[in-house]
């Protein structure tokens, strides 16, 4: 949801490699049962990391639920078999599939399977003709449930869903719409915009951190990239024709590109970076190419050209419909800005796809989550910009936890938790699926990398 901070933590994928240790099941037996399966295709089988085993699958889904016949669409996922006996962790970024894949903390906690999803109308999982209105938050949890459903004639054990950021939010959607289909779900930073014209980042902004004048540099150099705009422009143009990089077909022109960067660099500093790095934020009396170098580390320049932004569509078609995004003030700027608003996910979407927003979706998910919900775990960072606006545990709310990492951004996880509190969580996850503590495997698979998304 955040293109204002353009960075976030998601776990992408770590290598595989190495093959299956001996004495494992043989080699036709889980691929048989696989192939068993309906609507289920096998695309490629891995070398995977000894123990595992790593297929790339696609699951034919409707286009639209509501009208099965009128078309389908070939959903892209990725199976790290464990085993039979083992629980099943279920793991959505919210976004594409990457090409490579690691576990993911819940894995790593119950030594599990896992089984991860693209979001549908991210490509290549996009229906063909695309009807847009067909993507929303009922039909991508339509299609999580049914890939649950297909599986579990395999996977018998208990199964968790887990996602960080919108992959957190797509977790409770599913849970929101099917609340029996698994047996706990973990959400990591999961921002949750309940009231889409009634925001709290401006006020986390004004005193995230722990020292004022860090804030006050990171303002004092947005205002002096736009002072020197001529200059930044020109690096920003030989940048982009350098690789091939456009704006004229979503962004609108450089000029806009450049602002939206700016912008951005505060929410996406304490989102990505944090006060670790308050040192590195240039003076104004800094060289031209060290601000842009600032602003490209923290930002990424490229992101803001329609190569960028055109992956990314989904979300800010998301974001304009249904899940809303956040309003920063930029007054701050006002002087120096050229375009006011630019951050409205209207700018962001070809003006061909018709939006209309939709109120109150959110409040629906949260009004559940306090008074139904059951066995769900959030998980946020104290530093970053999206824990202003958590889901937050109810009266109604069962066997749930929502817990805060104390100085993380948005790469929180449990095992950055006070250590009585990480031994709760650790058990809640562990009872959910139906294990008992072990020793820690680590392996290749459990290396986090870091992406770049909206949010």
């Amino acid at each position: 949801m955040r293109w204002r901070g353009l960075i976030a933590f998601l776990a992408t994928l770590g290598v595989l490699f190495i093959g299956v240790e001996a004495g494992a099941a043989p080699a036709d037996d889980i691929r048989q049962r696989l192939e068993a399966v309906p609507g289920l295709t096998i695309v490629a089988e891995r070398p995977a990391e000894s123990g595992f085993r790593l297929f790339d699958l696609t699951f034919t889904q409707p286009a639209d639920h509501r009208h099965p016949d009128v078309g389908t669409f070939q959903q892209r996922l990725t199976l790290l078999h464990r085993g039979l006996d083992r629980p099943t962790v279920l793991h959505t970024s919210g976004y594409e599939l990457p090409g490579t894949m690691n576990r993911t903390e819940p894995t790593r906690l119950v030594d599990g399977n896992q089984v991860d999803l693209e979001h549908r109308f991210f490509t290549p999982s996009r229906p063909e003709p695309a009807d847009w209105s067909d993507l929303d938050i009922w039909q991508s949890a339509t299609d999580q449930h049914r890939v649950v459903q297909a599986l579990r004639a395999v996977y018998q054990q208990e199964w968790i869903t887990t996602g960080a950021s919108k992959g957190g939010m797509t977790a409770v959607y599913h849970r929101y719409f099917y609340p029996d289909d698994v047996d706990g779900t973990v959400a990591y930073v999961a921002p949750n915009d309940v009231d889409n014209d009634q925001d709290r980042y401006d006020e986390f902004l004004a005193r995230v951190g722990t020292d004022p004048a860090c804030r006050a540099a990171l303002t004092a150099v947005q205002r002096e990239a736009l002072l020197r705009r001529e200059e930044m422009l020109a690096t920003f143009r030989a940048s982009a024709d350098a690789e091939g990089l456009t704006f004229d077909r979503i962004i609108g022109d450089i000029d806009r590109g450049l602002e939206l960067v700016v912008l951005d660099a505060p929410f996406a500093f304490w989102q990505y970076r944090g006060q670790q790095d308050c040192a590195k934020v240039p003076a104004t009396t800094a060289s031209t190419d060290e601000i842009y170098r600032f602003f490209d580390e923290t930002v990424q320049f490229s992101f803001y050209t329609d190569q960028g932004i055109e992956p990314y569509v989904p979300y800010y078609y998301q974001s304009g419909t249904q899940l809303g995004w956040p309003h920063v003030n930029d007054e701050p700027l006002a002087d120096l800005l050229h375009h006011r608003e630019l951050s409205q996910p209207r700018n962001l979407v070809p003006r061909e796809i018709p939006m209309r927003f939709e109120q109150g979706v959110m409040r629906q998910v949260d009004a559940w989550v306090r008074e139904q919900g059951a066995e769900l775990m959030f998980v946020y960072g104290e530093r970053d910009p999206w824990s202003a606006e958590p889901f937050e545990l109810g009266p109604g709310t069962r066997d749930s936890y929502r817990y805060l990492v104390p100085g993380a951004n948005h790469g929180a996880q449990i095992a950055g938790l006070p250590p009585e509190q990480r031994a709760e969580a650790e058990s809640a996850v562990r009872r959910w699926a139906d294990v008992v503590p072990g020793a820690h495997r680590v392996t290749p698979l459990d290396a986090q990398l870091l992406t770049r998304r909206p949010i």
